[in-house]
């Protein structure tokens, strides 16, 4: 009997939806374990990061690599090269700070992200300090109080909302995605403000 081969196929579309879909799952089981809270940190900078290469992309996608391997496909298309097999994606605070420049005019209706200092402050706190300490995770004891989570996470779900809804950058989603993923952001939002008020000290 042959094997089947199962293939699990994604894109950037995917990769953000289905971050927000995992967010507000595990904001549902926080409760039952805190434990999940590492894994709301973990999608909520996946989810992140994939809204904003969603919105920064545009038609060719190089302002979300870095710059050498933006380089690297200039090149390639100006000299009639092969386009390169592997790029990288931008740094996440790199990617931040593009969607609050110029990078985001793309359309005419195209809007830069404002941002602020306590925005700012909660994503290079959910980057560096937290998510970063999750994912390369070095022998030690560590303690994180969960308390401050869901307002760092609100301040950094509003630059989704804003991606979703008014940067004029996303757009084609079929309609059913499009509902879906603002659905998903209202509810995480309230899932989020709820906790805030819960874990008020």
């Amino acid at each position: 009997m042959e094997d089947k081969i199962i293939w699990l196929r994604t894109d950037e579309r995917k990769e953000a939806l289905n971050a927000l879909v995992k967010l507000h799952q595990f904001l549902k089981e926080v409760e039952e374990d805190v434990y999940n809270w590492k894994w709301v940190i973990i999608a909520t900078h996946n989810a992140t990061q994939g809204f904003m290469v969603l919105a920064l992309k545009g038609s060719n996608s190089l302002n979300v690599y870095k710059n050498n391997s933006a380089k690297k496909c200039i090149d390639a298309y100006e000299k009639g090269y092969t386009y390169p097999s592997y790029v990288e994606l931008d740094k996440f605070l790199n990617l931040y700070s593009k969607i609050k420049s110029e990078h985001m005019k793309q359309y005419i209706h195209s809007k830069i992200f404002e941002g602020d200092t306590d925005t700012d402050e909660a994503m290079k706190i959910l980057n560096d300090e937290i998510r970063n300490n999750f994912i390369h995770f070095t022998p030690k004891s560590w303690s994180l109080v969960v308390n401050g989570l869901p307002t760092i996470c609100l301040k950094v779900l509003n630059i989704i909302e804003f991606l979703v809804k008014e940067s004029g950058n996303i757009y084609s989603y079929d309609e059913d995605d499009e509902y879906k993923v603002k659905e998903l952001v209202e509810k995480i939002i309230k899932q989020l403000n709820d906790l805030e008020l819960k874990y008020c000290i």
